[in-house]
């Protein structure tokens, strides 16, 4: 058995509430994780279990569709012994001193509270099969839990959990307890519906758009139509004659046009007569590609990481160079979900809900904004349409606030999508140069990436140093520049990773083919060299758990056995956010001669599996994603305008053009579960322009590759 020991840091709360049921609140923060990073601290939660004995769990983390809410209580319910139908979840309020840092984002939330949740789940189990044994007079040895219920083995005497709550929750907190053996998992690893699917299906308030609430006005807001523009001067006059239209009000650098309706809200917005005025550079996309050619044109003094001697061996005659460059675009996050907020701010306090990755940070955010003490702004959070990392920053609340204190009341602000198109953080533009040498001996002797992205005033970075084919070849090096720029950046979905791997695995597969090798058996040759060096090579990955999807996938997919006629395979594989994904993609040459991804297959690393369904929907939805901005998706700049203005020029995968069948399978493991929101996009792009390449022998070197 395994056994988890809390410290003086590291404790439970047991208190008994109404009806002579027991909660159970636990915050175990480690000292290490505290002292390392604030976005790794221990999460905590809380399990009310009722006299009925129906076990609730607030669900402390932001649901976005990541499927936490189903995942975090499946873990508790597996420590509790009791059935997954006796299980209801809540959503947690926002509250950090009881639950610890809330947010959505970098795929940590079941890696980071997987441990403490089973600890506090066997800490209630431990509690409840105390207060039976002392109850019945005897060793709680004797006694044993099973779904819901305490059991004495001997007797085969039974009390439910709640005739066992109250009793529990005046015992003392033990200091030590037994994890289960995972080989007695009866719910981690089994396939669980999302917990709010027939509230999904049925159309139920889950959104925050969905807010009502009397007294309440709808806000369509005027905005910058391009960066390095600001608000100079508005007449409302037209827009006031509206019907429905109640105020037009300035916050900030926007105006808001508030009304009934939605509707009303936008055809007054359409009636504003708005002057902008020039504060900053209006950038371009031209600009960027020519300022990111320079830049790169030259080696930086200092290295992200410089092994060996690269320029000595590239300039060495003997060997054959191979040389290319990869570019990335801006992307827009798109979420399907508009975004929105529901702020009531009334003198210094505020009432806040709305869809947010990082509550505690737009809580703060707004009361600044504000000007009123945090204690005093309260954030209920609801289930959230996407989040892909858009909703990491706090923007939609505080100008939702802002508005409100203008107003004097309730609002509902709604952004449309040319609004979303225009004001997104968006995925920054990169490139990436390459060079590498081969020797004589058809060995790979030096990789040279010199990588450049846009980037605001904090600067950037386009890739990782320490990642693969890190410590595989001996002169290897990695440059990192960035461009500066005044349009509004942020994390898209895997950041870095979803650009980098793209390039990475492309160019290596260049590289093979110009090696005449095979592009895998390239790749298990470097781990292979990568597993043996020297002390002080760092690397960011474990090379047995890359190798480890790798020839899983490739016995998954066949790999190069040239049986399906018109059927050309790409491979590619990538490490993110501690996890590992391989990817095999089949292009289909159709009857007109057009190309069209058929089949993926994909091999995932990722620990512990928690919800086998969940699971693939995670990485099915993260190829899905990462293909439809692979084939389509760009944003492009006109002098500070963003140049795609909705979906019809912001183009997204249809139905026609999604594979017919992804196949997900997962590596069997024992270890604790790892992130998995993001780490099956990045591979997806490079695999598919492998595939292509053996399609039709041409190398496509920049995204979106549009086919046509």
């Amino acid at each position: 058995m395994i056994e988890q020991t809390t410290s003086r840091r590291n404790f439970l709360k047991i208190t008994s509430i109404a009806g002579g049921g027991m909660l159970v609140g636990f915050n175990l923060v480690s000292d290490s994780a505290a002292a390392a990073d604030d976005a790794v601290f221990a999460p905590n939660a809380f399990v009310s279990i009722s006299s009925k004995g129906v076990v609730t769990l607030m669900s402390p983390n932001p649901e976005i569709g990541q499927g936490v809410k189903t995942a975090l209580p499946m873990i508790l319910a597996e420590e509790l012994e009791v059935k997954w139908d006796a299980v209801e979840v809540e959503m947690a309020p926002l509250n950090q001193q009881k639950y610890g840092q809330q947010i959505a984002g970098g795929s940590g939330a079941v890696k980071q509270r997987y441990m403490p949740i089973r600890t506090a789940g066997a800490t209630a189990k431990t509690m409840l099969v105390t207060a039976a044994a002392q109850q019945w007079g005897v060793p709680a040895e004797e006694c044993y839990a099973e779904n819901a219920t305490v059991i004495h083995k001997p007797s085969k005497k039974k009390l439910s959990y709640g005739d066992l709550a109250a009793k529990a929750a005046a015992l003392p907190v033990p200091t030590d307890v037994k994890l289960k053996d995972p080989k007695d998992f009866k719910i981690i690893g089994t396939r669980v519906p999302n917990i709010d699917n027939h509230k999904i299906v049925t159309g139920q308030p889950l959104y925050g758009i969905d807010t009502r609430r009397e007294g309440m006005l709808y806000a369509a807001v005027s905005r910058p139509p391009a960066f390095g523009k600001a608000l100079k001067s508005f007449d409302d006059t037209d827009a006031r004659k509206v019907t429905g239209v109640k105020n037009v009000v300035k916050a900030g650098n926007v105006v808001a046009v508030l009304a009934t309706s939605n509707w009303a809200a936008k055809k007054g917005k359409a009636a504003l007569k708005v002057e902008w005025e020039d504060k900053g550079k209006l950038e371009s996309t031209t600009d960027h590609d020519a300022n990111f050619a320079e830049m790169l044109s030259k080696t930086p003094e200092r290295a992200g990481r410089n092994d060996g001697d690269v320029e000595a061996v590239l300039k060495d005659s003997k060997n054959k160079i191979v040389e290319a460059v990869y570019e990335t675009p801006a992307l827009s996050h798109a979420n399907m979900e508009p975004l929105n907020f529901f702020a009531d701010v009334k003198g210094d306090k505020a009432e806040l809900y709305g869809p947010t990755q990082v509550p505690g940070n737009l809580r703060s955010s707004v009361a600044r904004a504000l000007g009123i003490p945090e204690a005093n702004v309260t954030l209920a959070m609801p289930r959230q349409g996407g989040g892909f990392g858009r909703k990491l920053q706090p923007d939609n609340g505080v100008e939702c606030a802002l508005i409100s204190q203008a107003a004097k009341v309730p609002v509902q602000m709604l952004w449309a999508r040319e609004d979303d198109m225009q004001g997104d953080f968006y995925r920054p533009a990169s490139m990436f140069k390459y060079r590498a040498a081969i020797g004589p001996n058809n060995e790979l002797l030096a990789w040279h990436l010199n990588a450049g992205v846009l980037a605001g005033p904090t600067g950037g970075r386009a890739a990782a140093p320490d990642a693969f084919p890190a410590a595989s070849i001996v002169n290897f090096r990695v440059d990192n520049q960035a461009q500066t720029s005044n349009i509004q950046y942020g994390p898209w979905r895997a950041p870095t990773a979803n650009s980098v791997a793209f390039a990475d695995e492309s160019f290596i597969d260049e590289v093979a083919h110009q090696m005449k090798k095979d592009p895998v058996a390239l790749r298990l040759e470097l781990i292979e060299k990568g597993k043996n060096q020297p002390v002080g090579k760092a690397l960011s990955y474990d090379p047995v758990k890359y190798k480890s999807v790798i020839d899983l996938v490739v016995q998954m997919s066949g790999w190069g056995k040239a049986n399906k006629p018109n059927v050309y395979q790409g491979f590619a594989a990538h490490y993110s956010f501690s996890t590992y994904a391989a990817h095999v993609a089949e292009v289909t040459k159709m009857p007109d001669g057009k190309l069209r991804v058929t089949k993926v297959y994909s091999a995932i690393n990722c620990g512990r599996v928690v919800n086998q369904s969940g699971a693939e929907n995670q990485v099915e939805g993260a190829i899905v994603d990462g293909l439809s901005h692979a084939l389509f998706s760009k944003v492009t700049f006109d002098k500070g305008a963003v140049e795609q203005t909705n979906f019809h020029t912001y183009r997204f995968m249809r139905m026609k053009d999604a594979p017919i069948e992804v196949i997900v399978k997962f590596v069997p493991s024992e270890d604790a579960p790892t992130g998995l929101g993001e780490p099956g996009l990045p591979p997806i792009a490079p695999a598919v322009g492998n595939a292509i390449f053996a399609a039709t022998g041409k190398r496509y070197r920049k995204l979106p590759f549009e086919l046509g």
